[in-house]
């Protein structure tokens, strides 16, 4: 009788761990995936910007809260935001939500950018826009660009 009881045990066993591997299966399969929505409008330049942050032309991105449009870089230039003294974030200098034309290039107003075709305004500390258009679908943020502080030497690239 003992060798029954131990055959029904392994018998129960296996099916848990069938039931086990099913729901694994199952729930790694049922996921949705969210879909990455690429931005349509802007392409995605490739440079490398070098700033020595010791020249005066730069004196306004020492101090926190300091930002500045550098016209090299990107599509229509780079803005960059000191965020701490420490902490940099570059944004491309084009409104993300139409197609690139002369009033889409992007201006600084303090701790936000603007586009003067539709005065969507962006922050300039995460790139998220901040008056969205009530009848546009999609409102996509500023695109970002890597930022790297060392030495008082800032490197910005994509």
């Amino acid at each position: 009788m003992g060798s029954i009881t131990n055959i029904k045990k392994l018998k129960d066993l296996l099916k848990k761990i069938i039931l086990k591997i099913l729901s694994v299966f199952f729930l790694f399969f049922s996921c949705a995936r969210e879909k990455i929505v690429k931005n349509p409008y802007l392409i995605t330049p490739k440079f490398n910007l070098e700033i020595n942050l010791n020249l005066p032309q730069f004196d306004q991105l020492r101090y926190a809260g300091g930002s500045m449009k550098i016209n090299q870089g990107g599509i229509n230039g780079v803005l960059v935001f000191n965020i701490n003294g420490e902490n940099f974030m570059a944004w491309e200098a084009t409104c993300p939500n139409h197609i690139p034309e002369e009033c889409s290039k992007l201006e600084i107003l303090g701790l936000l950018s603007q586009c003067k075709c539709e005065n969507y305004k962006y922050s300039l500390a995460n790139g998220q826009l901040i008056n969205p258009s009530e009848n546009q679908k999609t409102n996509f943020p500023m695109n970002y660009y890597n930022a790297l502080f060392s030495n008082n030497q800032l490197i910005i690239s994509n």
